[in-house]
């Protein structure tokens, strides 16, 4: 069985698998993909059958990247399992899965932004966080993640429907953004987006870190928590940045490693697409005890108040 990666910018590298391999890497995303999603529906139904909830903007945002890693992994173990079955598909069905794919990519360390900045308002501005931190508000944010996502993917849509023949669109490619938006505009507009994102998501990550870390003389337990979330939030930023670092990281790989090149991406595709998403439900439905708690009372089928 056959498969498919860019080893640069302008190249396209097929390599072949055994069907035993083939089959075994397939059914591993499946198994994790499907593991995952499984995790994240029942956080989300907690979310949604208590209330309590409801007005918490801690846990409208973990609601909403919840929703969006779980979009964002569907798509990504689809295009794994077509990359192996079907190979090459139309253009104008490939790019729908790419938009998908890369907004639901970007949304994610801006909504960890968002987390980051909630909890610092919360440790350290705690008589305003009422105030600031409303249900109205953190719709607006999670509206605003969307818009910066999409303002950031579409100019890639509409600069390769201004640039290529009608013929294109129907043409039959591997399923990869390189090849579903070949101008190399978009792949420098591309790289200055990701290094904006990640100087900025950083920036704030590390400054609103240390400022908590400096808030109170004596480290009280929520702010110690708090400390270690926000860690948990950087490394998660970080799996996640590493999708920035992806095409480079393919090409040192390729020119390394040509032998094992299919299995490094392999793993690299675990490391970049699948394990940022396993850390959510990490944070969220075993850390925090008022979710675990009635995560609990869900998985055991008993009701709860509300």
């Amino acid at each position: 069985m056959s498969a498919a990666a860019p080893a640069n910018g302008s190249q396209l590298v097929e390599y072949r698998d055994s069907i035993s391999k083939a089959v075994l890497k397939n059914v591993l995303v499946l198994g994790i993909g499907l593991s995952i999603n499984y995790i994240n529906v029942g956080l989300m139904y907690t979310f949604c059958k208590h209330q309590i909830f409801y007005s918490n903007p801690r846990y409208i945002l973990f609601f909403h990247l919840a929703l969006n890693d779980m979009i964002q992994m569907s798509v990504s173990v689809i295009l794994f399992v077509i990359s192996y079955t079907l190979h090459r598909i139309a253009v104008f069905v490939c790019a729908p899965f790419i938009l998908i794919a890369v907004t639901t990519s970007e949304n994610t360390p801006l909504n960890l932004a968002c987390m980051v900045a909630e909890c610092y308002v919360a440790v350290c501005l705690p008589l305003h966080h009422a105030r600031i931190c409303t249900v109205r508000r953190t719709l607006l944010l999670i509206a605003l993640i969307w818009t910066a996502s999409l303002i950031s993917a579409l100019p890639d849509l509409f600069v390769t429907l201004a640039a290529e023949p009608l013929e294109f669109f129907s043409s039959r490619i591997f399923c990869l953004r390189e090849t579903v938006f070949p101008n190399p505009m978009l792949a420098q507009k591309r790289d200055i987006t990701y290094i904006v994102y990640l100087v900025l998501v950083w920036l704030l990550i590390f400054f609103l870190y240390f400022k908590i870390l400096f808030t109170a003389q004596t480290a009280n337990k929520d702010t110690k928590k708090a400390r270690k979330t926000i860690a948990l939030h950087g490394v998660q930023v970080l799996l996640c940045m590493t999708m920035y670092a992806e095409a480079l990281v393919k090409i040192a790989l390729h020119r390394w490693f040509p032998k094992n090149y299919s299995d490094l991406l392999f793993a690299c595709f675990i490391v970049v697409q699948i394990l940022p998403r396993a850390i959510s439900p990490i944070i969220y439905g075993v850390r925090d005890k008022c979710f675990r708690k009635y995560l609990k009372q869900c998985l055991s089928c008993k009701s709860s108040p509300q």
